[in-house]
């Protein structure tokens, strides 16, 4: 029988940690921490997301059910689901955007080589957004319509291996076509997007 790193723990291995613990200090993410740290928190979410648990109940049981292999996995003690929850309502988001960054740059280093198909040394990025529709009675931060919230995802997807070189959440009523003005465009580069971002 195998006795070695779980699964999990080897796809863990590929998380550039040193960097999340700088942006973990940085925005002081475990100031005031007992029981579940940033790098917990992400490990807990991740195995989630690789499992598709459906809620902090089923992340908790599932986690629990592994308890053997649970300091294998990087746990210290038993994750709970109000302490996991405390913990995705209260640390600071920009922890997270910025390891997504970190993950994307280094993600499309690997696929810079990669063909697209058609000959062209240049990037080809494609630039959409899609409209999440929430409930206007949680979500009153985020207005659409008189009747019911949104949010408005804007993203910049880099076609070599369709990975998001710029993401941008607005509320619904941003209109497409302001989001240009955020972008740094690349010289030489190749933007594919439909009529909703021309602006006369």
């Amino acid at each position: 029988m195998y006795v070695g790193k779980t699964l999990f723990a080897q796809v863990m291995e590929f998380v550039p940690w040193t960097s999340f613990a700088r942006i973990v200090q940085r925005h002081r993410g475990n100031a005031g921490v007992r029981s579940l740290s940033c790098a917990e928190q992400f490990r807990a979410m991740a195995f989630a997301q690789l499992t598709w648990r459906e809620s902090l109940r089923d992340i908790e049981a599932s986690l629990s059910a592994n308890s053997s292999k649970r300091y294998a996995m990087g746990f210290r003690s038993p994750v709970k689901r109000s302490t996991l929850a405390d913990a995705n309502e209260l640390r600071h988001w920009r922890i997270w955007s910025d390891l997504a960054a970190v993950l994307i740059r280094r993600a499309r280093k690997l696929y810079a080589s990669d063909s697209l198909g058609v000959e062209l040394d240049n990037t080809v990025y494609a630039l959409d957004s899609s409209t999440v529709d929430l409930c206007l009675s949680l979500f009153d931060w985020a207005p659409f319509r008189s009747t019911k919230a949104a949010i408005k995802l804007h993203t910049l997807l880099d076609l070599r291996g369709a990975i998001p070189a710029f993401i941008h959440i607005s509320d619904g009523k941003m209109g497409d076509v302001n989001v240009l003005d955020m972008l740094s465009f690349e010289a030489g580069a190749f933007y594919v997007m439909d009529r909703g971002y021309l602006d006369f």
